[in-house]
């Protein structure tokens, strides 16, 4: 692929540019007072940049010329390209900010101000996709005025197109550069005229093997693509015309880089490209465009699954088109493009379009939009543990802009606006934020309460054993803004009363598996299932609510699983009723006569244990059973291994739950009506009230399928008004 060079690009040696011939090309698109303009900045430029000489050889007026010319085909307005021909001046210069501002103006000196800190930050090299999209956000946040970052573009693009003339390591540099960070951004911003060409010109330094083979393939086939493009658009234009749609259509320029890419992406070859072929239609309204495209796939069969309405739903960088492919002439594969010719000049222009419609005097109405998704400054990825940092971090993308810092060894983090250096400690690690005692911004010391800037390298200074102050998190003095801070600072505070929170959570946990009747659970398998490496740290958790009795509730159920069904399938047992097998399989002998034990009632999902009386079989006990707890050891060796078998669905088994509440009217409707929402059939009911002390105590006996089920009413009666607790009997 040949690019054709800009007017300025061409090198020329050490001739002076003809700044009147360039001057006198753009008395077309620019009024006097503009050109008179454009002069003054020409001739601040050459007195400035007098003597300097690029690495090609030519005048370095040569560059800001050719920026501004890339400005120039943008549309962009005169203040734009006077600070485009002056954007190295502050830079690589005597001419100072101030001397700008004194002969221009406040808007231009601002932009040059903008693009010199761009400038200023250069030194930072990209190690990765992240560190590329912190640098896109800090182009994006320096530049109050967008134009700062399209003048940025221009002079990258005019920097690619020079790029031979560096060594060759350097040329890979600033080629990795243009591919992560600045076609990115051309593509966030819409100006699909610089991002084509950015990708290009990098890839053809990253992979120049490759870009010459395609290049060659494209060139190769030139002549016979070309005459058949012709032929499509010969056809389709009379098709248009017939039905009465007045279009535009044109071949559609294919992109090196991007033919790539689709290659990759697909897993194909060149000739399996669809779109190798492709023409675009430009009509005058968005109803033309589903009308051209009736017309196109009645006169070609379409490609299924090759079809996107970009105009139905635009991209995030408000991209709008309609994308078909079908088998055009010959049976070969075209790519078909439609579009309004507002949506044409919006995708080559993007952003840029706005100052278009300034200079006709017309206002942009989406303009305004598109600034406010500027604010947003991309997706924020990176996921956060911290829900309360994720929540901050969340808001502050869609509603309010970012502060984006630099560290001493020059990489970038990102902060809520009104960031303070405590801030940037805690977002650089924590320990650096518990042991801050102060910083200094670009140098100079300032209070913790400093309020950050973009662009603003910050150090920290800490003390060697520190920890922070309680003010910190007073919002009224101003210290903090962000979760993040906000929440390890806590964290620290709350890690001093670690005692306290064992001791609260040794209780609650004793309250809980009291009421689920598993007292005597093994402490190290509950520890084990919820995750945690010692029981002084689950009782801590739990003592500060971050494991709930509901996740307690679950750990015990699964601690407790019913067993997978081994052999033959037998009923199991209801309620005390014995029966010979049942659901209880005895380990190492056949079946015997089982019953389930009066005192503990086991149900499915209990751990068991059997014990051999006298003439009556087996009795079945739960493990925590105070009557196995308490059994002499002369009888010990009764006691023989069980487990549940698998019951089958619709039975059943009785269980005893205590409840004390303070006594109200309607709470026994109250629990009955959640018994039978869980399809929980009440045996029985016993209630004792005290009327001195206004407390109810009631024992229910229930019918209930498993310890699951169990789980969930217990949970569900302890949340009604006035329960004080419920436990089941055991």
């Amino acid at each position: 692929m040949v690019y054709v060079e800009n007017r300025l690009d061409a090198p020329v040696g050490n001739d002076a540019p003809d700044v009147d011939g360039w001057l006198a090309a753009l008395s077309g698109r620019y009024t006097e007072r503009e050109l008179a303009l454009l002069r003054r900045a020409c001739e601040m430029a050459q007195r400035a940049h007098g003597g300097q000489l690029r690495a090609s050889g030519e005048p370095y007026l040569h560059h800001v010329l050719a920026v501004a010319d890339i400005l120039v085909d943008l549309r962009l307005d005169s203040e734009t390209i006077a600070a485009a021909i002056l954007h190295d001046a502050v830079e690589d210069t005597a001419v100072t900010l101030e001397e700008i501002g004194q002969e221009f103006g406040s808007p231009i000196a601002r932009m040059v101000d903008g693009v010199t800190k761009i400038e200023l930050i250069h030194s930072f090299s990209g190690s990765g996709a992240q560190q590329a999209e912190s640098l896109r956000k800090l182009l994006l946040a320096m530049a109050e005025d967008v134009r700062v970052v399209l003048i940025k573009l221009a002079d990258r693009l005019h920097n690619m197109r020079t790029l031979k003339h560096l060594a060759p390591e350097k040329q890979r540099r600033i080629a990795r550069e243009t591919q992560e960070i600045y076609a990115p951004l051309a593509n966030r911003l819409g100006i699909w005229q610089l991002k084509w060409e950015l990708e290009d010109l990098a890839f053809r330094h990253l992979e120049p093997d490759t870009y010459r083979r395609l290049a060659r393939s494209l060139y190769e086939r030139r002549v016979e693509r070309e005459q058949y493009i012709d032929d499509v658009i010969q056809q389709l234009s009379a098709a248009l015309r017939e039905a009465g749609i007045e279009a535009q259509v044109t071949g559609r320029p294919k992109h090196i880089y991007s033919i790539w890419r689709k290659m990759q992406r697909k897993g194909v070859g060149l000739d399996q490209l669809y779109d190798l072929r492709a023409v675009r239609i430009l009509v005058n309204q968005v109803a033309d465009c589903y009308h051209a495209l009736g017309v196109v796939h009645t006169l070609w069969r379409y490609i299924p699954r090759e079809f996107d309405d970009y105009i139905a739903t635009p991209k995030e960088n408000h991209y709008q088109s309609i994308h078909t492919a079908v088998i055009g002439l010959q049976g070969r594969t075209l790519e078909v493009q439609i579009r309004t010719h507002e949506m044409h000049r919006h995708a080559e222009l993007g952003v840029a379009a706005h100052w278009v419609y300034k200079e006709g005097g017309a206002r942009d109405s989406g303009f305004e939009q598109k600034i406010a998704w500027l604010r947003q400054l991309l997706e924020w990825k990176e996921e956060s543990r911290d829900a309360g940092d994720f929540i901050d971090r969340f808001k502050s993308e869609l509603f309010q802009d970012r502060v984006y810092v630099l560290t001493p060894q020059g990489d970038i983090l990102d902060l809520p606006q009104g960031a303070t250096p405590l801030d940037f400690a805690y977002a650089v690690h924590t320990e650096v934020g518990h042991r801050c005692r102060g910083a200094r911004v670009d140098g100079r010391i300032v209070p913790l309460t400093c309020e950050l800037k973009s662009g603003q390298q910050v150090e920290i200074m800490t003390t060697r054993h520190g920890a922070p102050s309680r003010d910190w998190l007073n919002p009224q003095l101003g210290y903090i803004k962000s979760s993040r801070a906000r929440s390890k600072i806590l964290a620290w505070f709350k890690q001093q009363d670690q005692e306290k929170h064992i001791s609260d959570g040794k209780l609650v946990l004793e309250r809980e598996l009291r009421r689920l009747g598993a007292a005597a659970l093994d402490m190290d398998r509950l520890v084990k299932e919820l995750k945690y490496q010692e029981q002084r740290e689950l009782l801590a958790a739990i003592g500060r609510g971050e494991v709930t009795t509901a996740q307690i509730a679950g750990a015990v159920h699964r601690l407790q699983p019913p067993a997978v069904r081994r052999g033959e399938p037998s009923r199991p047992l209801r309620g005390p009723r014995e029966q010979k097998g049942g659901d209880i399989r005895i380990h190492g002998v056949g079946n015997l006569l089982t019953h389930i034990a009066r005192c503990c009632k086991p149900v499915p999902g209990d751990s068991v244990i059997g014990y051999i009386t006298l003439g009556r079989g087996v009795s079945i006990h739960r493990r925590d059973c105070s009557n196995i707890l308490n059994l002499d050891n002369d009888k010990r060796s009764r006691l023989i291994e069980v487990e549940w078998r698998s019951s089958e669905p619709g039975e059943s088994y009785q269980v005893e739950v205590n409840l004390r509440a303070v006594d109200r009217s309607g709470l026994l409707r109250d629990i009955t009506t959640i018994l039978a929402a869980e399809d929980v059939n009440v045996l029985s009911v016993n209630t004792d009230t005290d009327p001195k002390q206004g407390i109810a105590t009631m024992k229910l006996t229930l019918s209930i399928h498993d310890t699951a089920q169990l789980s969930k009413v217990l949970n569900r009666i302890a949340q009604l008004p006035n329960v004080l607790e419920v436990w089941r009997q055991g």
